[in-house]
């Protein structure tokens, strides 16, 4: 079998897997709670019934990336994670912006606009949109990869083509009929807030999704939107309704948070993914916060409905400045919480530079396998210092067991398999390892590095 035809393999089995009815894991009360949420359904669960993966080009490229780096990029992507289940390359901000150079925006910028207000691709940049083609080809070629194509956008209208008082295709409206301009972002200068009680409001909305159809789109990043949350509902709503009417499923994604909880209801009628937190990057201190947040919005988790932990900072970032911070443990501890709470798995790193150590961390089957077909997931607090998680495997019968330590010294972390509802006999596998540990007994232990994890399958004996 050759590497192709393996690599598909382990695609169609990862894929057939996450495809098993499996039954709810009840831990308690608040499993009970979270499981009566998850029954209840999320709106268009279709367009993201597993949590998304795949590639977004700002841990790497800040605003910078070009046409030639992202195919170069979606070729390795299509190469070595796809097979995985890794599908959507994303081409975050600032992809309108002609002089973009870094991680710090123009203070009065000159993006490239169409004849309706709406952002297109630098044509020094991406050669390929000039003509109006826009996104169109870039879109294609990702495609013809077996890839998904998806963009990062700002909240509103760009504060040039409010200058310029352009014109809402189809109305009689301009940008300035339509701009809140007291609404701006307090991190990046391009755009301002459009006022969803004026008319020609929600064409414009309707307008700028239509194009990205048309370009062939599957996936927006919305960025500017959960925070302050209750002030940009209004134009949550009007993406929502604008990706309805659009003619193509898209997927969208809300950025960054912190998104409040007590909004849940709202924001998984309206997207598909929120950022629970802030920019994520490469420091412990970020990654300690994420169980917490995690655990919070472990009650809204399922099909169509994906609090999202931010993107994996792993190997080359920076423009190529550095290699991540995180620690080898540090690391598995990223990868096991994002797979056991079901975050989406966004690789952030440069995949030029991919080492194999890094591969080897993405691209785990078992891993893989808790974070897309897993259910009933469910936090346990047992010991201060000391994070547990469990699930039900694909099967409905077998039991996934995530332990953290998050201390700065090692330390070993006990678990009684009775915690979990995990009565009876138990095999115990090693995930990260792939490697049977023989009869389970009554307790898992572990000697867990500091910052570290580990990660089992336990199966029921007959």
């Amino acid at each position: 079998m050759d590497g192709k035809t393996n690599a598909l393999s382990r695609r169609r089995a990862m894929q057939a897997a996450a495809g098993l009815a499996a039954l709810p894991l009840i831990a308690g009360a608040e499993g009970a709670r979270a499981e009566q949420t998850r029954a209840a359904g999320a709106p268009n669960a279709t367009l993201a019934p597993r949590p998304p993966m795949g590639w977004n080009s700002w841990n790497s490229f800040a605003g910078t990336i070009t046409e030639a780096q992202t195919l170069e990029t979606a070729a390795i992507m299509a190469e070595k994670l796809l097979p995985f289940g890794y599908d959507v390359l994303t081409v975050d901000i600032q992809w309108y912006e002609p002089d973009a150079s870094s991680y710090t925006y123009n203070p009065h910028p000159v993006p490239a606009l169409d004849a309706h207000a709406r952002l297109v691709p630098a044509p020094n940049r991406f050669p390929s949109a000039q003509g109006g083609r826009g996104f169109a080809p870039l879109a294609a070629k990702v495609h013809a990869l077996g890839l998904k194509f998806g963009i990062h956008v700002m909240r509103g209208i760009a504060r040039h083509a409010v200058e310029r008082d352009l014109p809402i295709e189809g109305t009689p409206y301009t940008a300035r009929d339509i701009a809140d301009t007291a609404s701006i972002c307090s991190w990046n200068p391009d755009m301002v807030g459009v006022d969803m009680t004026r008319p020609g409001a929600q064409d414009y909305y309707d307008g700028l999704f239509r194009l990205y159809a048309a370009w062939g789109v599957d996936f927006v990043k919305m960025d500017d939107m959960s925070r302050p949350y209750d002030a940009h509902a209004p134009e949550i709503e009007a993406a929502a309704r604008a990706i309805a009417r659009c003619g193509r499923p898209i997927v969208l994604s809300l950025s960054p948070g912190e998104t409040p909880v007590p909004r849940a209801e709202h924001v998984r009628r309206h997207a598909q993914m929120w950022r629970i937190s802030d920019d994520f990057w490469d420091d412990w201190k970020m990654l300690a916060a994420q169980f917490t947040r995690l655990e919070n919005w472990n009650a809204w988790m399922g099909p169509g409905s994906w609090p999202d932990a931010d993107m994996l900072p792993l190997g080359r970032l920076a423009l190529g400045d550095r290699d991540t911070h995180f620690t080898p443990d540090e690391q598995r501890t990223l990868m096991t919480l994002w797979a056991i709470a079901r975050s989406p798995l966004i690789m952030g790193g440069d995949l030029r530079h991919l080492d194999a150590a890094t591969l080897a961390l993405l691209t785990n089957p078992e891993v893989l396998a808790v974070n897309q077909a897993s259910t009933g997931n469910c936090p346990h607090f047992l010991a201060d210092e000391t994070r547990v998680w469990s699930a039900r495997g694909a099967d409905g019968k077998a039991r996934h067991l995530a332990l953290f330590n998050t201390v700065d010294t090692a330390r070993t972390v006990r678990v009684p398999l009775a915690a979990i509802g995990a009565n009876g006999a138990w095999s115990l596998r090693d995930a990260w390892a792939r490697r049977d540990l023989g009869l389970a007994g009554q307790a898992v232990s572990v000697e867990l590095p500091a910052h570290g994890a580990a990660l089992y399958t336990l199966t029921p004996r007959a």
